[in-house]
């Protein structure tokens, strides 16, 4: 008996995890763009808006960046999110490992009803171990030595 329970447990338990990571992948192909898909897109002159979302200790480190792509502090974005243009499509990145940041700036512009925004698979490596081009980012930025190098969000921090 007990192990006929113990059987059904460890069914319903993989079950759930497989319905888990199935809505997951469907979410993450929803939410994403790949580097090769961005590609095509820019080569096609496609009506597109490419945000580097990096923070600005971490685009101090390395100052190359997507051509055409607009950087903005996610902080920025955090507390005003109309910067995300609203009438095309948006394409955040980060260098991330996890794409932290990019999920947390997508995350809070779907949640404010911008459902056009993505972000792109890799981050800026992705994009660079395909063999895109990058540019140099030459814009003045300012280093706010009073905040942290951190993304904070409703309940955790987020860092490049």
């Amino acid at each position: 008996m007990y192990v006929a329970v113990t059987i059904l447990c460890v069914a319903v338990l993989l079950a759930a995890a497989t319905i888990r990571n199935a809505r997951e992948r469907k979410e993450l192909e929803r939410s994403s763009i790949t580097p090769e898909a961005l590609h095509a897109l820019m080569a096609a002159r496609a009506e597109v808006q490419v945000i580097d979302v990096r923070l600005p200790l971490d685009l101090l480190g390395d100052s190359a960046t997507i051509p055409g792509a607009k950087w903005i502090d996610p902080r920025q974005i955090r507390e005003h999110p109309w910067l995300i243009p609203g009438d095309r499509d948006v394409v955040v990145y980060c260098t991330c490992p996890s794409e932290k940041t990019s999920r947390t700036i997508l995350h809070r512009a779907r949640a404010l009803g911008f459902s056009r925004v993505k972000f792109l698979r890799g981050g800026l490596q992705g994009w660079r171990a395909k063999g895109y081009a990058v540019e140099p980012y030459d814009k003045p930025f300012q280093l706010d030595a009073g905040r942290s190098n951190r993304l904070e969000t409703a309940g955790s921090s987020v860092s490049d």
